[in-house]
């Protein structure tokens, strides 16, 4: 089994991290082949950064589907592109809000996402309401710590995240912690020790998720709305992301 984890933004020392998160939970006959984009904003945090963001991920779902890949991740929180992959891809594709938003439903009966910018608050409840999640979701809270924060040895960002954590915990009334950022990966699990409650990274929520639905032979739905996009020619610098019968893009 081959699973794509796709981080939407460009800085590669972050998809290092998220490989190696991932593949410490995948069986052992699954490969995980961890990428950046060559284009595309170092973070995203906010819409303008998720919409430059996608086409670098939708060229890369479009590599997964010539190298036979059969699933994929979406590690950014805000599940860029979502849709418009699972439109180009066979196999299934998970986004990591998606799939930690309902991990922590079926482990708690309220969760509080804990992100990163308070500009990104909004957006969680969006995906939240989007994905039925609203009702579990006590509350979105921010850290104001930068994505590329995370990223920078000798950051406090770590003290920051899991004290809000334990806000969240106390004062939210959560019984479970969803992080909200790909690039918290790497401290769910020291985090979870700390606060003694279940907290879930959607990078690995993911990536186990899809390994079971590609265990179970399942596909994306080739009608409706994930339908293959139609055929016809793009202009200027997206010409090369043309859609055409035989294959879904040409970059």
């Amino acid at each position: 089994m081959r699973i794509k984890l796709i981080n939407p933004n460009t800085t590669q020392r972050m998809t290092d991290a998220m490989s190696h998160c991932a593949r410490n939970v995948v069986a052992s006959g699954t490969e995980v082949i961890a990428v950046s984009p060559t284009m595309g904003p170092p973070s995203i945090e906010g819409y303008y950064d998720e919409a430059l963001a996608t086409p670098g991920l939708l060229a890369e779902v479009a590599a997964g589907e010539r190298e036979g890949c059969d699933g994929y991740v979406i590690a950014c929180f805000g599940d860029p592109g979502l849709y418009a992959a699972r439109e180009l891809a066979r196999g299934p594709v998970i986004g990591i809000a998606e799939a930690a938003m309902h991990v922590a439903s079926v482990l708690a009966p309220g969760f509080s996402v804990v992100t990163t910018l308070e500009r990104t608050c909004n957006m969680a409840w969006h995906l939240a309401e989007r994905y039925g999640m609203k009702r579990f979701c006590r509350n979105v809270r921010a850290t104001d710590v930068a994505v590329l924060e995370l990223d920078r040895p000798g950051s406090a960002a770590r003290q920051i995240i899991l004290d809000e954590c334990r806000r969240a915990l106390d004062e939210d009334a959560s019984d479970a912690i969803v992080l909200g950022c790909a690039g918290m990966a790497e401290l769910c699990e020291e985090i979870g020790n700390a606060l003694g409650a279940p907290v879930i990274d959607g990078v690995t929520a993911a990536v186990k998720w899809v390994e079971a639905l590609v265990a179970l032979r399942l596909a994306t739905a080739k009608r409706g709305d994930y339908a293959r996009p139609l055929s016809k020619q793009y202009d200027g610098v997206f010409a090369s992301f043309s859609p055409t019968p035989t294959s879904p893009l040409n970059v």
